[in-house]
């Protein structure tokens, strides 16, 4: 469930207030790479600090922890482990961790199991249209860590066999009192936290931003996005929502939303694809059925509070498809959703949930 592309582009607004809160020069910008794509945080700061090195130590430390791509991460270690992977601490030192950042120190593949957490109540959120044990699939229809290769000709045996791996069931934590694991049904059992990295690492670096006393900022990693306080015209933040058709510009724009200290994050279909005999496959698996999904979804934005859970639900929007998501979408608390679809006659068409109204800009 790797996230594509990016799907948004946070752009500032052009014509500044009457009534800025903050001169333009007390604003910095930091970026770079992490994820597979780019990351770019705006902050104000009187003070004039530089947070580069530490956000970018930050990101390394996450990725070290769930990229599936680095054969030593603590996630690959767990996807080749037999069925018993310690890690490493107590679990009230784990649960302390999450309810309090401050008593993480130095707890170990802490950001491991922040995102397990996460992923276990997306997939039960989503009606477990969202579930990280999809891994196996991932890599057979060739969108994982595998040599990316598209699949000629499809073995529904083969993807029946990859089936017996998949379900967050199949993945538990176990409390020894001394130490706590994660135990898994079978060595065939992988987790891919491709669907909450990119939000989590937000999430955290926004917390460091606070943590150091930074109430306006904007952290973007490809395209998801997470705003607090006003920009340096003294605005609230704006994203735009990209047009999702594979050939469209990044500032080809769908919607722009306001983000007043909202996160936002989109899923889309329409850059990570391959076509075979006409036929397009997905990169959004359905682990209930073990295939790519089929849909007229293009794509899903999510908005809430923070950015992993969004994050989460993007993913799981694009997997249950429009009907279902955008019903689901209506039910859960604090959390809204624009989605764009393609009608019977191939034009593009947009939902969204009622909270989406008022934080579109004309």
């Amino acid at each position: 469930m790797k996230k594509n592309f990016p799907l948004l582009l946070c752009i500032a607004m052009l014509v500044a207030s009457c009534n800025q809160d903050a001169p333009i020069t007390s604003y910095r910008t930091i970026e770079g790479k992490t994820m597979g794509t780019y990351y770019k945080v705006t902050y104000r700061d009187s003070l004039g600090r530089d947070f580069f090195k530490p956000v970018d130590s930050l990101l390394i430390a996450i990725n070290n922890e769930i990229s599936t791509y680095l054969p030593k991460s603590t996630i690959s270690l767990f996807n080749q482990s037999d069925s018993i992977f310690r890690l490493g601490m107590q679990f009230t030192q784990y649960v302390e961790c999450v309810a309090d950042p401050s008593k993480c120190g130095r707890v170990k593949n802490v950001h491991f199991f922040k995102n397990y957490l996460a992923a276990k109540v997306a997939n039960q959120r989503t009606r477990q249209a969202f579930d990280p044990t999809v891994m196996p699939l991932v890599n057979y229809w060739g969108f994982g860590y595998t040599p990316h290769k598209p699949v000629e000709k499809t073995d529904s045996l083969k993807v029946d066999s990859l089936l017996q791996y998949v379900g967050f069931q199949k993945v538990e934590v176990v409390d020894s009192g001394r130490i706590a694991y994660l135990r898994k049904s079978s060595p065939g059992v992988q987790l891919d936290f491709g669907g909450t990295g990119q939000g989590y690492g937000i999430d955290e670096i926004a917390v460091f931003l606070e943590l150091h006393g930074i109430k306006n900022y904007l952290v973007d990693i490809g395209g998801e996005s997470r705003a607090r306080g006003k920009n340096p015209q003294g605005e609230w933040w704006t994203i735009g929502i990209n047009t999702p058709k594979p050939d469209a510009e990044l500032t080809d724009f769908t919607r722009v939303v306001r983000l007043e200290n909202r996160s936002v994050s989109t899923s889309g279909s329409y850059r990570n694809f391959y076509e075979v005999n006409g036929k397009k496959y997905s990169h959004f698996i359905d682990p209930r059925t073990g295939f790519p999904k089929q849909s007229n979804l293009l794509s899903a934005s999510v908005f809430g509070t923070d950015c992993l859970t969004p994050d989460a639900l993007a993913t799981g929007f694009m997997v249950l498809g429009l009907d279902e998501a955008y019903d689901l979408a209506t039910q859960l608390e604090g959390v809204e959703a624009l989605f764009i679809y393609s009608d019977e006659q191939g034009n593009l068409q947009v939902k969204y949930t009622p909270g989406v109204e008022k934080m579109l800009v004309e």
